[in-house]
């Protein structure tokens, strides 16, 4: 019997990267979102509107996702703020998992930009697990027009925590023998579904890596 192999794709700052790709590929505008201090946002209001999105340029600046669009004009003055659009988004999200279901059978969607795919006993077909991971990122960024991170891995919660390595537009594994080297290091926060409240509780009691 075949051992598990499982992806996670993850787009990289997906809703940036959707509207970057519309606005070249389709739209023929420049220059490209992803390559300027640039952020999604709505920008009729710059005391509530929020950091939906943003370039690696602006994560430069100190912009985050989550934060007020004031305080992101404030660190980078020269920010291009675009406006978001959700039909675009689900539009894109369809088509990345259209592309994963020809790749194989069992796609599971996690949220609109993030899925787990089985590639278990997919060798003889697309040869082994990180090569296979290469091809597929290659092949999302030429034939859709955005990158991804793949984490790949045993079961699922490995490969998403690898996606989540090093961004963008990488591939990472997962394997049971590289945990002590990759994952115990990391802040407990860094574990999936961790959230504020327990990482306060386990750093409490003097738990501070996975």
């Amino acid at each position: 019997m075949a051992e598990p192999v499982w992806f996670h794709i993850d787009v990289n700052s997906a809703f940036l990267s959707w509207t970057a790709a519309y606005r070249t590929l389709v739209e023929g505008r420049s220059p490209d979102l992803r390559d300027i201090p640039s952020v999604i946002a709505n920008d009729k209001n710059l005391r509530t509107s929020i950091v939906l999105a943003k370039s690696t340029p602006a994560k430069k600046y100190g912009v985050k996702t989550g934060e007020q669009l004031g305080m992101a004009r404030d660190k980078c003055p020269n920010l291009v703020v675009a406006e978001p659009d959700y039909a675009l988004y689900v539009a894109s999200s369809r088509r990345l998992m259209a592309l994963l279901r020809e790749v194989s059978p069992v796609v599971e969607q996690y949220s609109i930009d993030e899925a787990w795919v089985d590639m278990t006993g997919m060798a003889g077909l697309y040869g082994p697990p990180v090569l296979a991971a290469q091809h597929l990122k290659d092949r999302i960024s030429r034939t859709l027009g955005f990158t991804v991170n793949i984490g790949v891995s045993c079961n699922k919660l490995l490969a998403k925590m690898a996606s989540d390595f090093e961004k963008p537009d990488k591939c990472h594994t997962l394997f049971a023998h590289e945990i002590p080297s990759k994952l115990w290091p990391l802040p407990i926060r860094e574990l999936f579904f961790v959230g504020g409240a327990a990482q306060r509780k386990m750093e409490n009691l003097g738990i501070h890596t996975i």
